[in-house]
């Protein structure tokens, strides 16, 4: 079942969001998953690994991969700090394990300490050179840490990888956009042009080339979402990314309520999840240098 707001309630959750200060939040059409609550499968994969790491006679490659897997099954839940611990304790008992600096570097991003994120994603590139992942994070590392060129080449590397994937030229452009918009918006229509399908996500690339409404993404998530979860996950992007445009068109109110409609998912471990959090904490840390 489809979750909406008529347009009239938009206004009202938007000033629940974003406070009274911002009566100018408008938009026309709403569409909510219910939460995604934490599954029964993961609470079980949790206690397994648990007990897997218990097990004696393990080697230290054995033991970096248990704390690796239950580390990410930690990060997909939401319990950053505990796959952050997990993820270290990998590294120790395996020091050349790429998979771990790679998540280790994101949350290094998100709580933006990025020097050391730059390193974590380094070493993992070092370990493996064609670890094109290592690639996207160090390049939004990049981006977050305010050095866009730099970012732009790391996240061009990722889209060369898989020019067909939209996701993959978002983040590209949102880079490229920081160094030059006029280019970034000529090349974002070029590869629309020679790599678009009817692939849903194509749409938001439609909304930045002003080819689509937020209201038409957002309507047609809600038509083809095939269950909550999928709902969840598709609006978990789509807000993140009107809130990205938002912020573009000098409109930060919009923006702060797109971002948290995009935490509101509970979809932790997509990329988008992510960095809605870290686009609010800058979002205060502007707010207080401004009072």
């Amino acid at each position: 079942m489809k979750h909406r707001f008529l347009p009239g309630a938009l206004a009202l959750l938007g000033l629940m969001l974003a406070g009274c200060s911002t009566p100018k939040v408008v938009t026309p059409t709403l569409v909510l998953p219910v939460p995604m609550q934490v599954s029964y499968q993961s609470e079980l994969g949790i206690a397994r690994l648990g007990q897997m790491l218990n097990a004696p006679g393990l080697t230290p490659e054995q033991r970096a991969e248990l704390f690796f897997q239950r580390g990410v099954v930690f990060d997909r839940v939401g319990l950053r700090a505990m796959a952050r611990l997990d993820f270290n304790r990998a590294l120790r008992e395996q020091p050349d394990f790429a998979d771990a600096y790679n998540l280790n570097g994101v949350y290094l991003t998100q709580n933006q300490e990025f020097d050391e994120a730059y390193e974590s994603f380094d070493s993992a590139l070092e370990l493996a050179p064609d670890y094109v992942y290592a690639n996207l994070n160090r390049g939004i590392a990049l981006y977050y840490g305010g050095r866009p060129e730099l970012a732009e080449r790391d996240l061009k590397v990722f889209l060369d990888a898989e020019p067909t994937d939209p996701y993959r030229l978002l983040w590209w452009y949102l880079a490229r956009q920081s160094v030059n918009a006029d280019q970034a918006q000529e090349e974002l229509a070029q590869y629309r042009e020679q790599y678009g399908t009817e692939e849903w996500a194509w749409d938001i690339v439609d909304v930045y080339l002003g080819r689509l409404t937020p209201e038409a993404l957002l309507n047609r998530i809600a038509e083809q979402s095939q269950d909550n979860q999928e709902l969840a996950e598709m609006l978990c992007e789509a807000y993140f990314y009107l809130a990205k445009q938002a912020q573009y068109h000098d409109q930060p109110e919009q923006a702060e309520v797109y971002l948290k409609l995009a935490l509101a998912t509970n979809i932790y471990d997509f990329v988008e999840h992510r960095y809605a959090l870290l686009e609010l904490d800058l979002i205060g840390q502007q707010a207080r240098l401004t009072r």
